[in-house]
């Protein structure tokens, strides 16, 4: 998009809506801390469960143990495919106070739960909560921002949403080996639900008026773009007919299949090593805090260089990262990796979200995104019953290996089939013409 367009859009429209990450700071930062304790919220699991699994109860396979991943996975992924299409049938904001509302249960769920199938359910729970809330917030941010600085204001949302779950992950691992298992690392998740929940009743403000304002200036194939498409249309498109939206969607899975193995396995890992409570709970909270920290720069360089390169490169450095973690035996050359791999999981993660908003119109973007974010949280349960059942048939550092090899495939195949100048256009195809277009 040109700067003539940008500095348009960027002035007060008739409806008093104005674009732009600077003429809305208040409101983007307010948005930026409740997506810190949405993170949080799901933190408060990623020390303790694989620990609470063996120890409590007395899980001795890990596909068994990993269930937790996989139900989490699938919840999330198939609520952010409607998160998108409510908040754009009922706006934002509603969406996310049902998020929050949704996840009050869960703490309670993890403490006084007396069998795994409790566990389990919890984070069915948990998904649905994290596909509403992470979801929304993500939309929210974009029609605030507007076209210009998109990747920017990914890369804060997502650093802080994942320095929340750092965070509160190496705060419940010593939490845990101070007062146990349970109750307390979940006490913590508590608070954060209960403050996320009035932050978004009392504080924020709706925000789908501005991107009917971005809809209404966007120029790039304008009557294509804007025709009415169905929910059917917009799957297809997203997931399989346009080389960038399916490129960035698959990356996305297989980024998210890494995480789950991270999530799932590495506590396990690193435990039968005979690491400490608090050394397992600093590897658990490095890779996530040098991803959501890294996250700052790496979605501003995307705007600024593009976005296919730094998509490729991160997934060849998640690949080398998870390499070294299945040959490493020691606590340094783990830490070392988990850097790396946060580094390289930085590198992806806003510019995928930033690569969605680029192509897709502002009046389909939220379901989109909601595609996308189905098939990237999908990744969680793939991860979970591969990693699994590998670990199970050869062990983990097998497991480590084998996902080692899908990343680097994942990048490949981002660096074959996806268009390498969709970043700042707003571009749509003519594939997406709907039946209503010219």
């Amino acid at each position: 998009m040109s700067g003539t367009t940008d500095s348009r859009l960027q002035r007060r429209s008739p409806s008093g809506i104005t674009l732009g990450l600077r003429q809305n700071l208040a409101q983007f930062m307010l948005l930026v801390a409740v997506n810190a304790l949405v993170g949080g919220t799901l933190g408060q699991e990623r020390t303790v469960l694989p620990l609470l699994a063996g120890q409590v109860f007395h899980l001795g396979l890990y596909t068994s143990a990993l269930t937790y991943i996989l139900a989490f996975g699938l919840a999330k992924a198939a609520t952010n495919y409607f998160a998108g299409t409510l908040s754009d049938r009922y706006g934002r904001k509603p969406i996310l106070i049902a998020g929050w509302i949704v996840a009050l249960p869960v703490p309670l769920m993890l403490i006084l739960g007396p069998s795994w199938g409790w566990i389990v359910a919890g984070n069915v729970i948990l998904g649905i909560s994290q596909g509403l809330t992470w979801s929304t917030t993500v939309v929210m941010k974009m029609d605030l921002v507007g076209p210009s600085g998109r990747g920017l204001a990914m890369g804060l949302n997502e650093a802080a949403g994942y320095l929340g779950v750092a965070g509160t992950a190496l705060a419940t691992g010593h939490i845990a080996a101070t007062y146990g298992l349970r109750p307390g690392p979940f006490l913590l998740g508590a608070a954060y639900i209960a403050l996320g929940l009035g932050l978004s009743i009392f504080a924020v403000k709706e925000t789908r008026d501005y991107a009917g304002v971005e809809a209404a200036n966007h120029t790039a194939h304008r009557k294509a773009a804007g025709a009415e498409l169905s929910n059917r249309q917009i799957f297809a498109f997203t997931s399989f007919q346009d080389k960038s939206l399916s490129s960035v969607s698959q990356a996305g899975m297989i980024n998210n299949l890494n995480d789950g193995l991270a999530w799932g396995l590495f506590p396990v890992m690193f435990a039968a090593a005979g690491l400490t409570i608090e050394k397992i709970g600093l590897l658990a909270a490095a890779y996530p805090a040098v991803w959501g920290a890294a996250q700052l720069f790496t979605g501003a360089l995307s705007d600024k260089y593009g976005r296919k390169g730094l998509i490729v490169g991160g997934m060849m450095v998640q690949a080398a990262a998870l390499a070294v973690i299945a040959v490493g035996h020691d606590f340094a050359t783990w830490l070392t990796a988990a850097v790396l791999l946060g580094l390289g999981t930085a590198m992806v993660y806003p510019t995928l979200l930033a690569a969605i908003g680029d192509v897709a119109h502002p009046r389909w973007r939220a379901r989109s995104v909601g595609v996308y974010r189905l098939w990237r949280d999908g990744g969680f349960a793939v991860g979970a019953l591969l990693s699994g059942i590998v670990a199970d048939a050869m062990g983990i550092p097998a497991a480590v290996g084998v996902v080692a090899g899908l990343t680097a495939l994942s990048g490949l195949f981002v660096a074959v089939r996806m268009r390498g100048a969709d970043h700042h256009g707003g571009r749509v195809p003519a594939p997406v013409r709907g039946p209503n277009a010219a």
